[in-house]
């Protein structure tokens, strides 16, 4: 048997100078949880645990992977988001809470409806299955991206989660119209790449060295390149009074809001994440 505490400590003590003391014990009990497949609190009453080799091989594995820098979802091959466990590797990006905020946005609004959905630049999948699994059930629902590997992790998570969402590659900055669909659509959402090379300089190493660059980064003198692309497309795709979503930079906040004002949306609105950060805009198209 071993000492929780001394588990712990140990865990900490290699990963504090890189992560912080918080963050460190945060990644230990995700370890944990994972390798014992027990829940956090019932961990947590534990004074003692009992290892297998296996196990220790395990966690210590975890922990080599981790002092390079490489996110602990990556190491475990999963991330939670919404409720439901997605498969994820360093094809996609690693799902963010402020997108499930996104999510929930689309759903308060839409409820109750049945939908035609597409999510542009789907990456794992977790827009559009999350709302698939909380739509009404004859909602029809798409993902795609310009990504193969992507949309593979995408597939994946759709069979192992049950869900029927069609998946389909595609460039947005080339297409105007999306092939092999039944018609138009009532929302179009994307978290599209928004964030400018000046901006890497405030990032953690973690994501720069491990996450997709191309879900990632814009160009510096034209950061609004998929914003305005996506607001064309939907201009095409979207039925009368469906409604855009966008994840946003909220450097760029009121630049996209102005833009989709140019043309033509209506009920323009900016919302704020759980940090207080402009991080979400919807529209109508009437």
């Amino acid at each position: 048997m071993i000492e929780i505490k001394h588990l712990k400590h140990r865990f900490i003590s290699h990963l504090e100078s890189n992560y912080g003391v918080d963050e460190s014990v945060e990644l230990f009990w995700m370890s944990m949880e994972h390798i014992l497949q027990i829940p956090r609190l019932q961990l947590k009453m534990k004074q003692s645990i009992d290892l297998s080799d296996a196990q220790q091989s395990i966690l210590n594995y975890i922990l080599s992977e981790m002092q390079t820098g490489k996110p602990i979802q990556y190491i475990l091959g999963y991330a939670w988001f919404y409720n439901q466990k997605f498969a994820v590797n360093e094809s996609v990006l690693i799902p963010r809470p402020e997108t499930e905020e996104l999510v929930s946005l689309i759903l308060n609004e839409n409820s109750g409806k049945d939908l035609r959905v597409l999510d542009i630049g789907t990456g794992s999948g977790c827009i559009p299955i999350s709302l698939k699994k909380n739509l009404p059930e004859k909602s029809k629902v798409i993902g795609v991206d310009i990504s193969e590997d992507a949309l593979n992790v995408a597939r994946l998570n759709a069979d192992k989660l049950a869900c029927v969402v069609d998946f389909f590659q595609m460039d947005i900055l080339k297409e105007i119209s999306l092939l092999n669909t039944e018609g138009k659509f009532d929302v179009i959402v994307s978290n599209p790449p928004y964030i400018t090379p000046k901006e890497k300089r405030l990032m953690h190493n973690n994501v720069l060295k491990f996450e997709p660059h191309i879900a990632l980064f814009v160009e510096e003198s034209n950061p609004l390149v998929f914003y305005n692309a996506i607001a064309d497309f939907a201009i095409k795709n979207l039925n009368q009074n469906g409604r855009l979503y966008f994840e946003i930079n909220q450097l760029y906040g009121n630049q996209i809001l102005l833009m989709l004002k140019e043309k033509g949306f209506q009920e323009i609105q900016m919302k704020k994440d759980i940090s207080n950060h402009d991080r979400m805009i919807s529209a109508i198209l009437a």
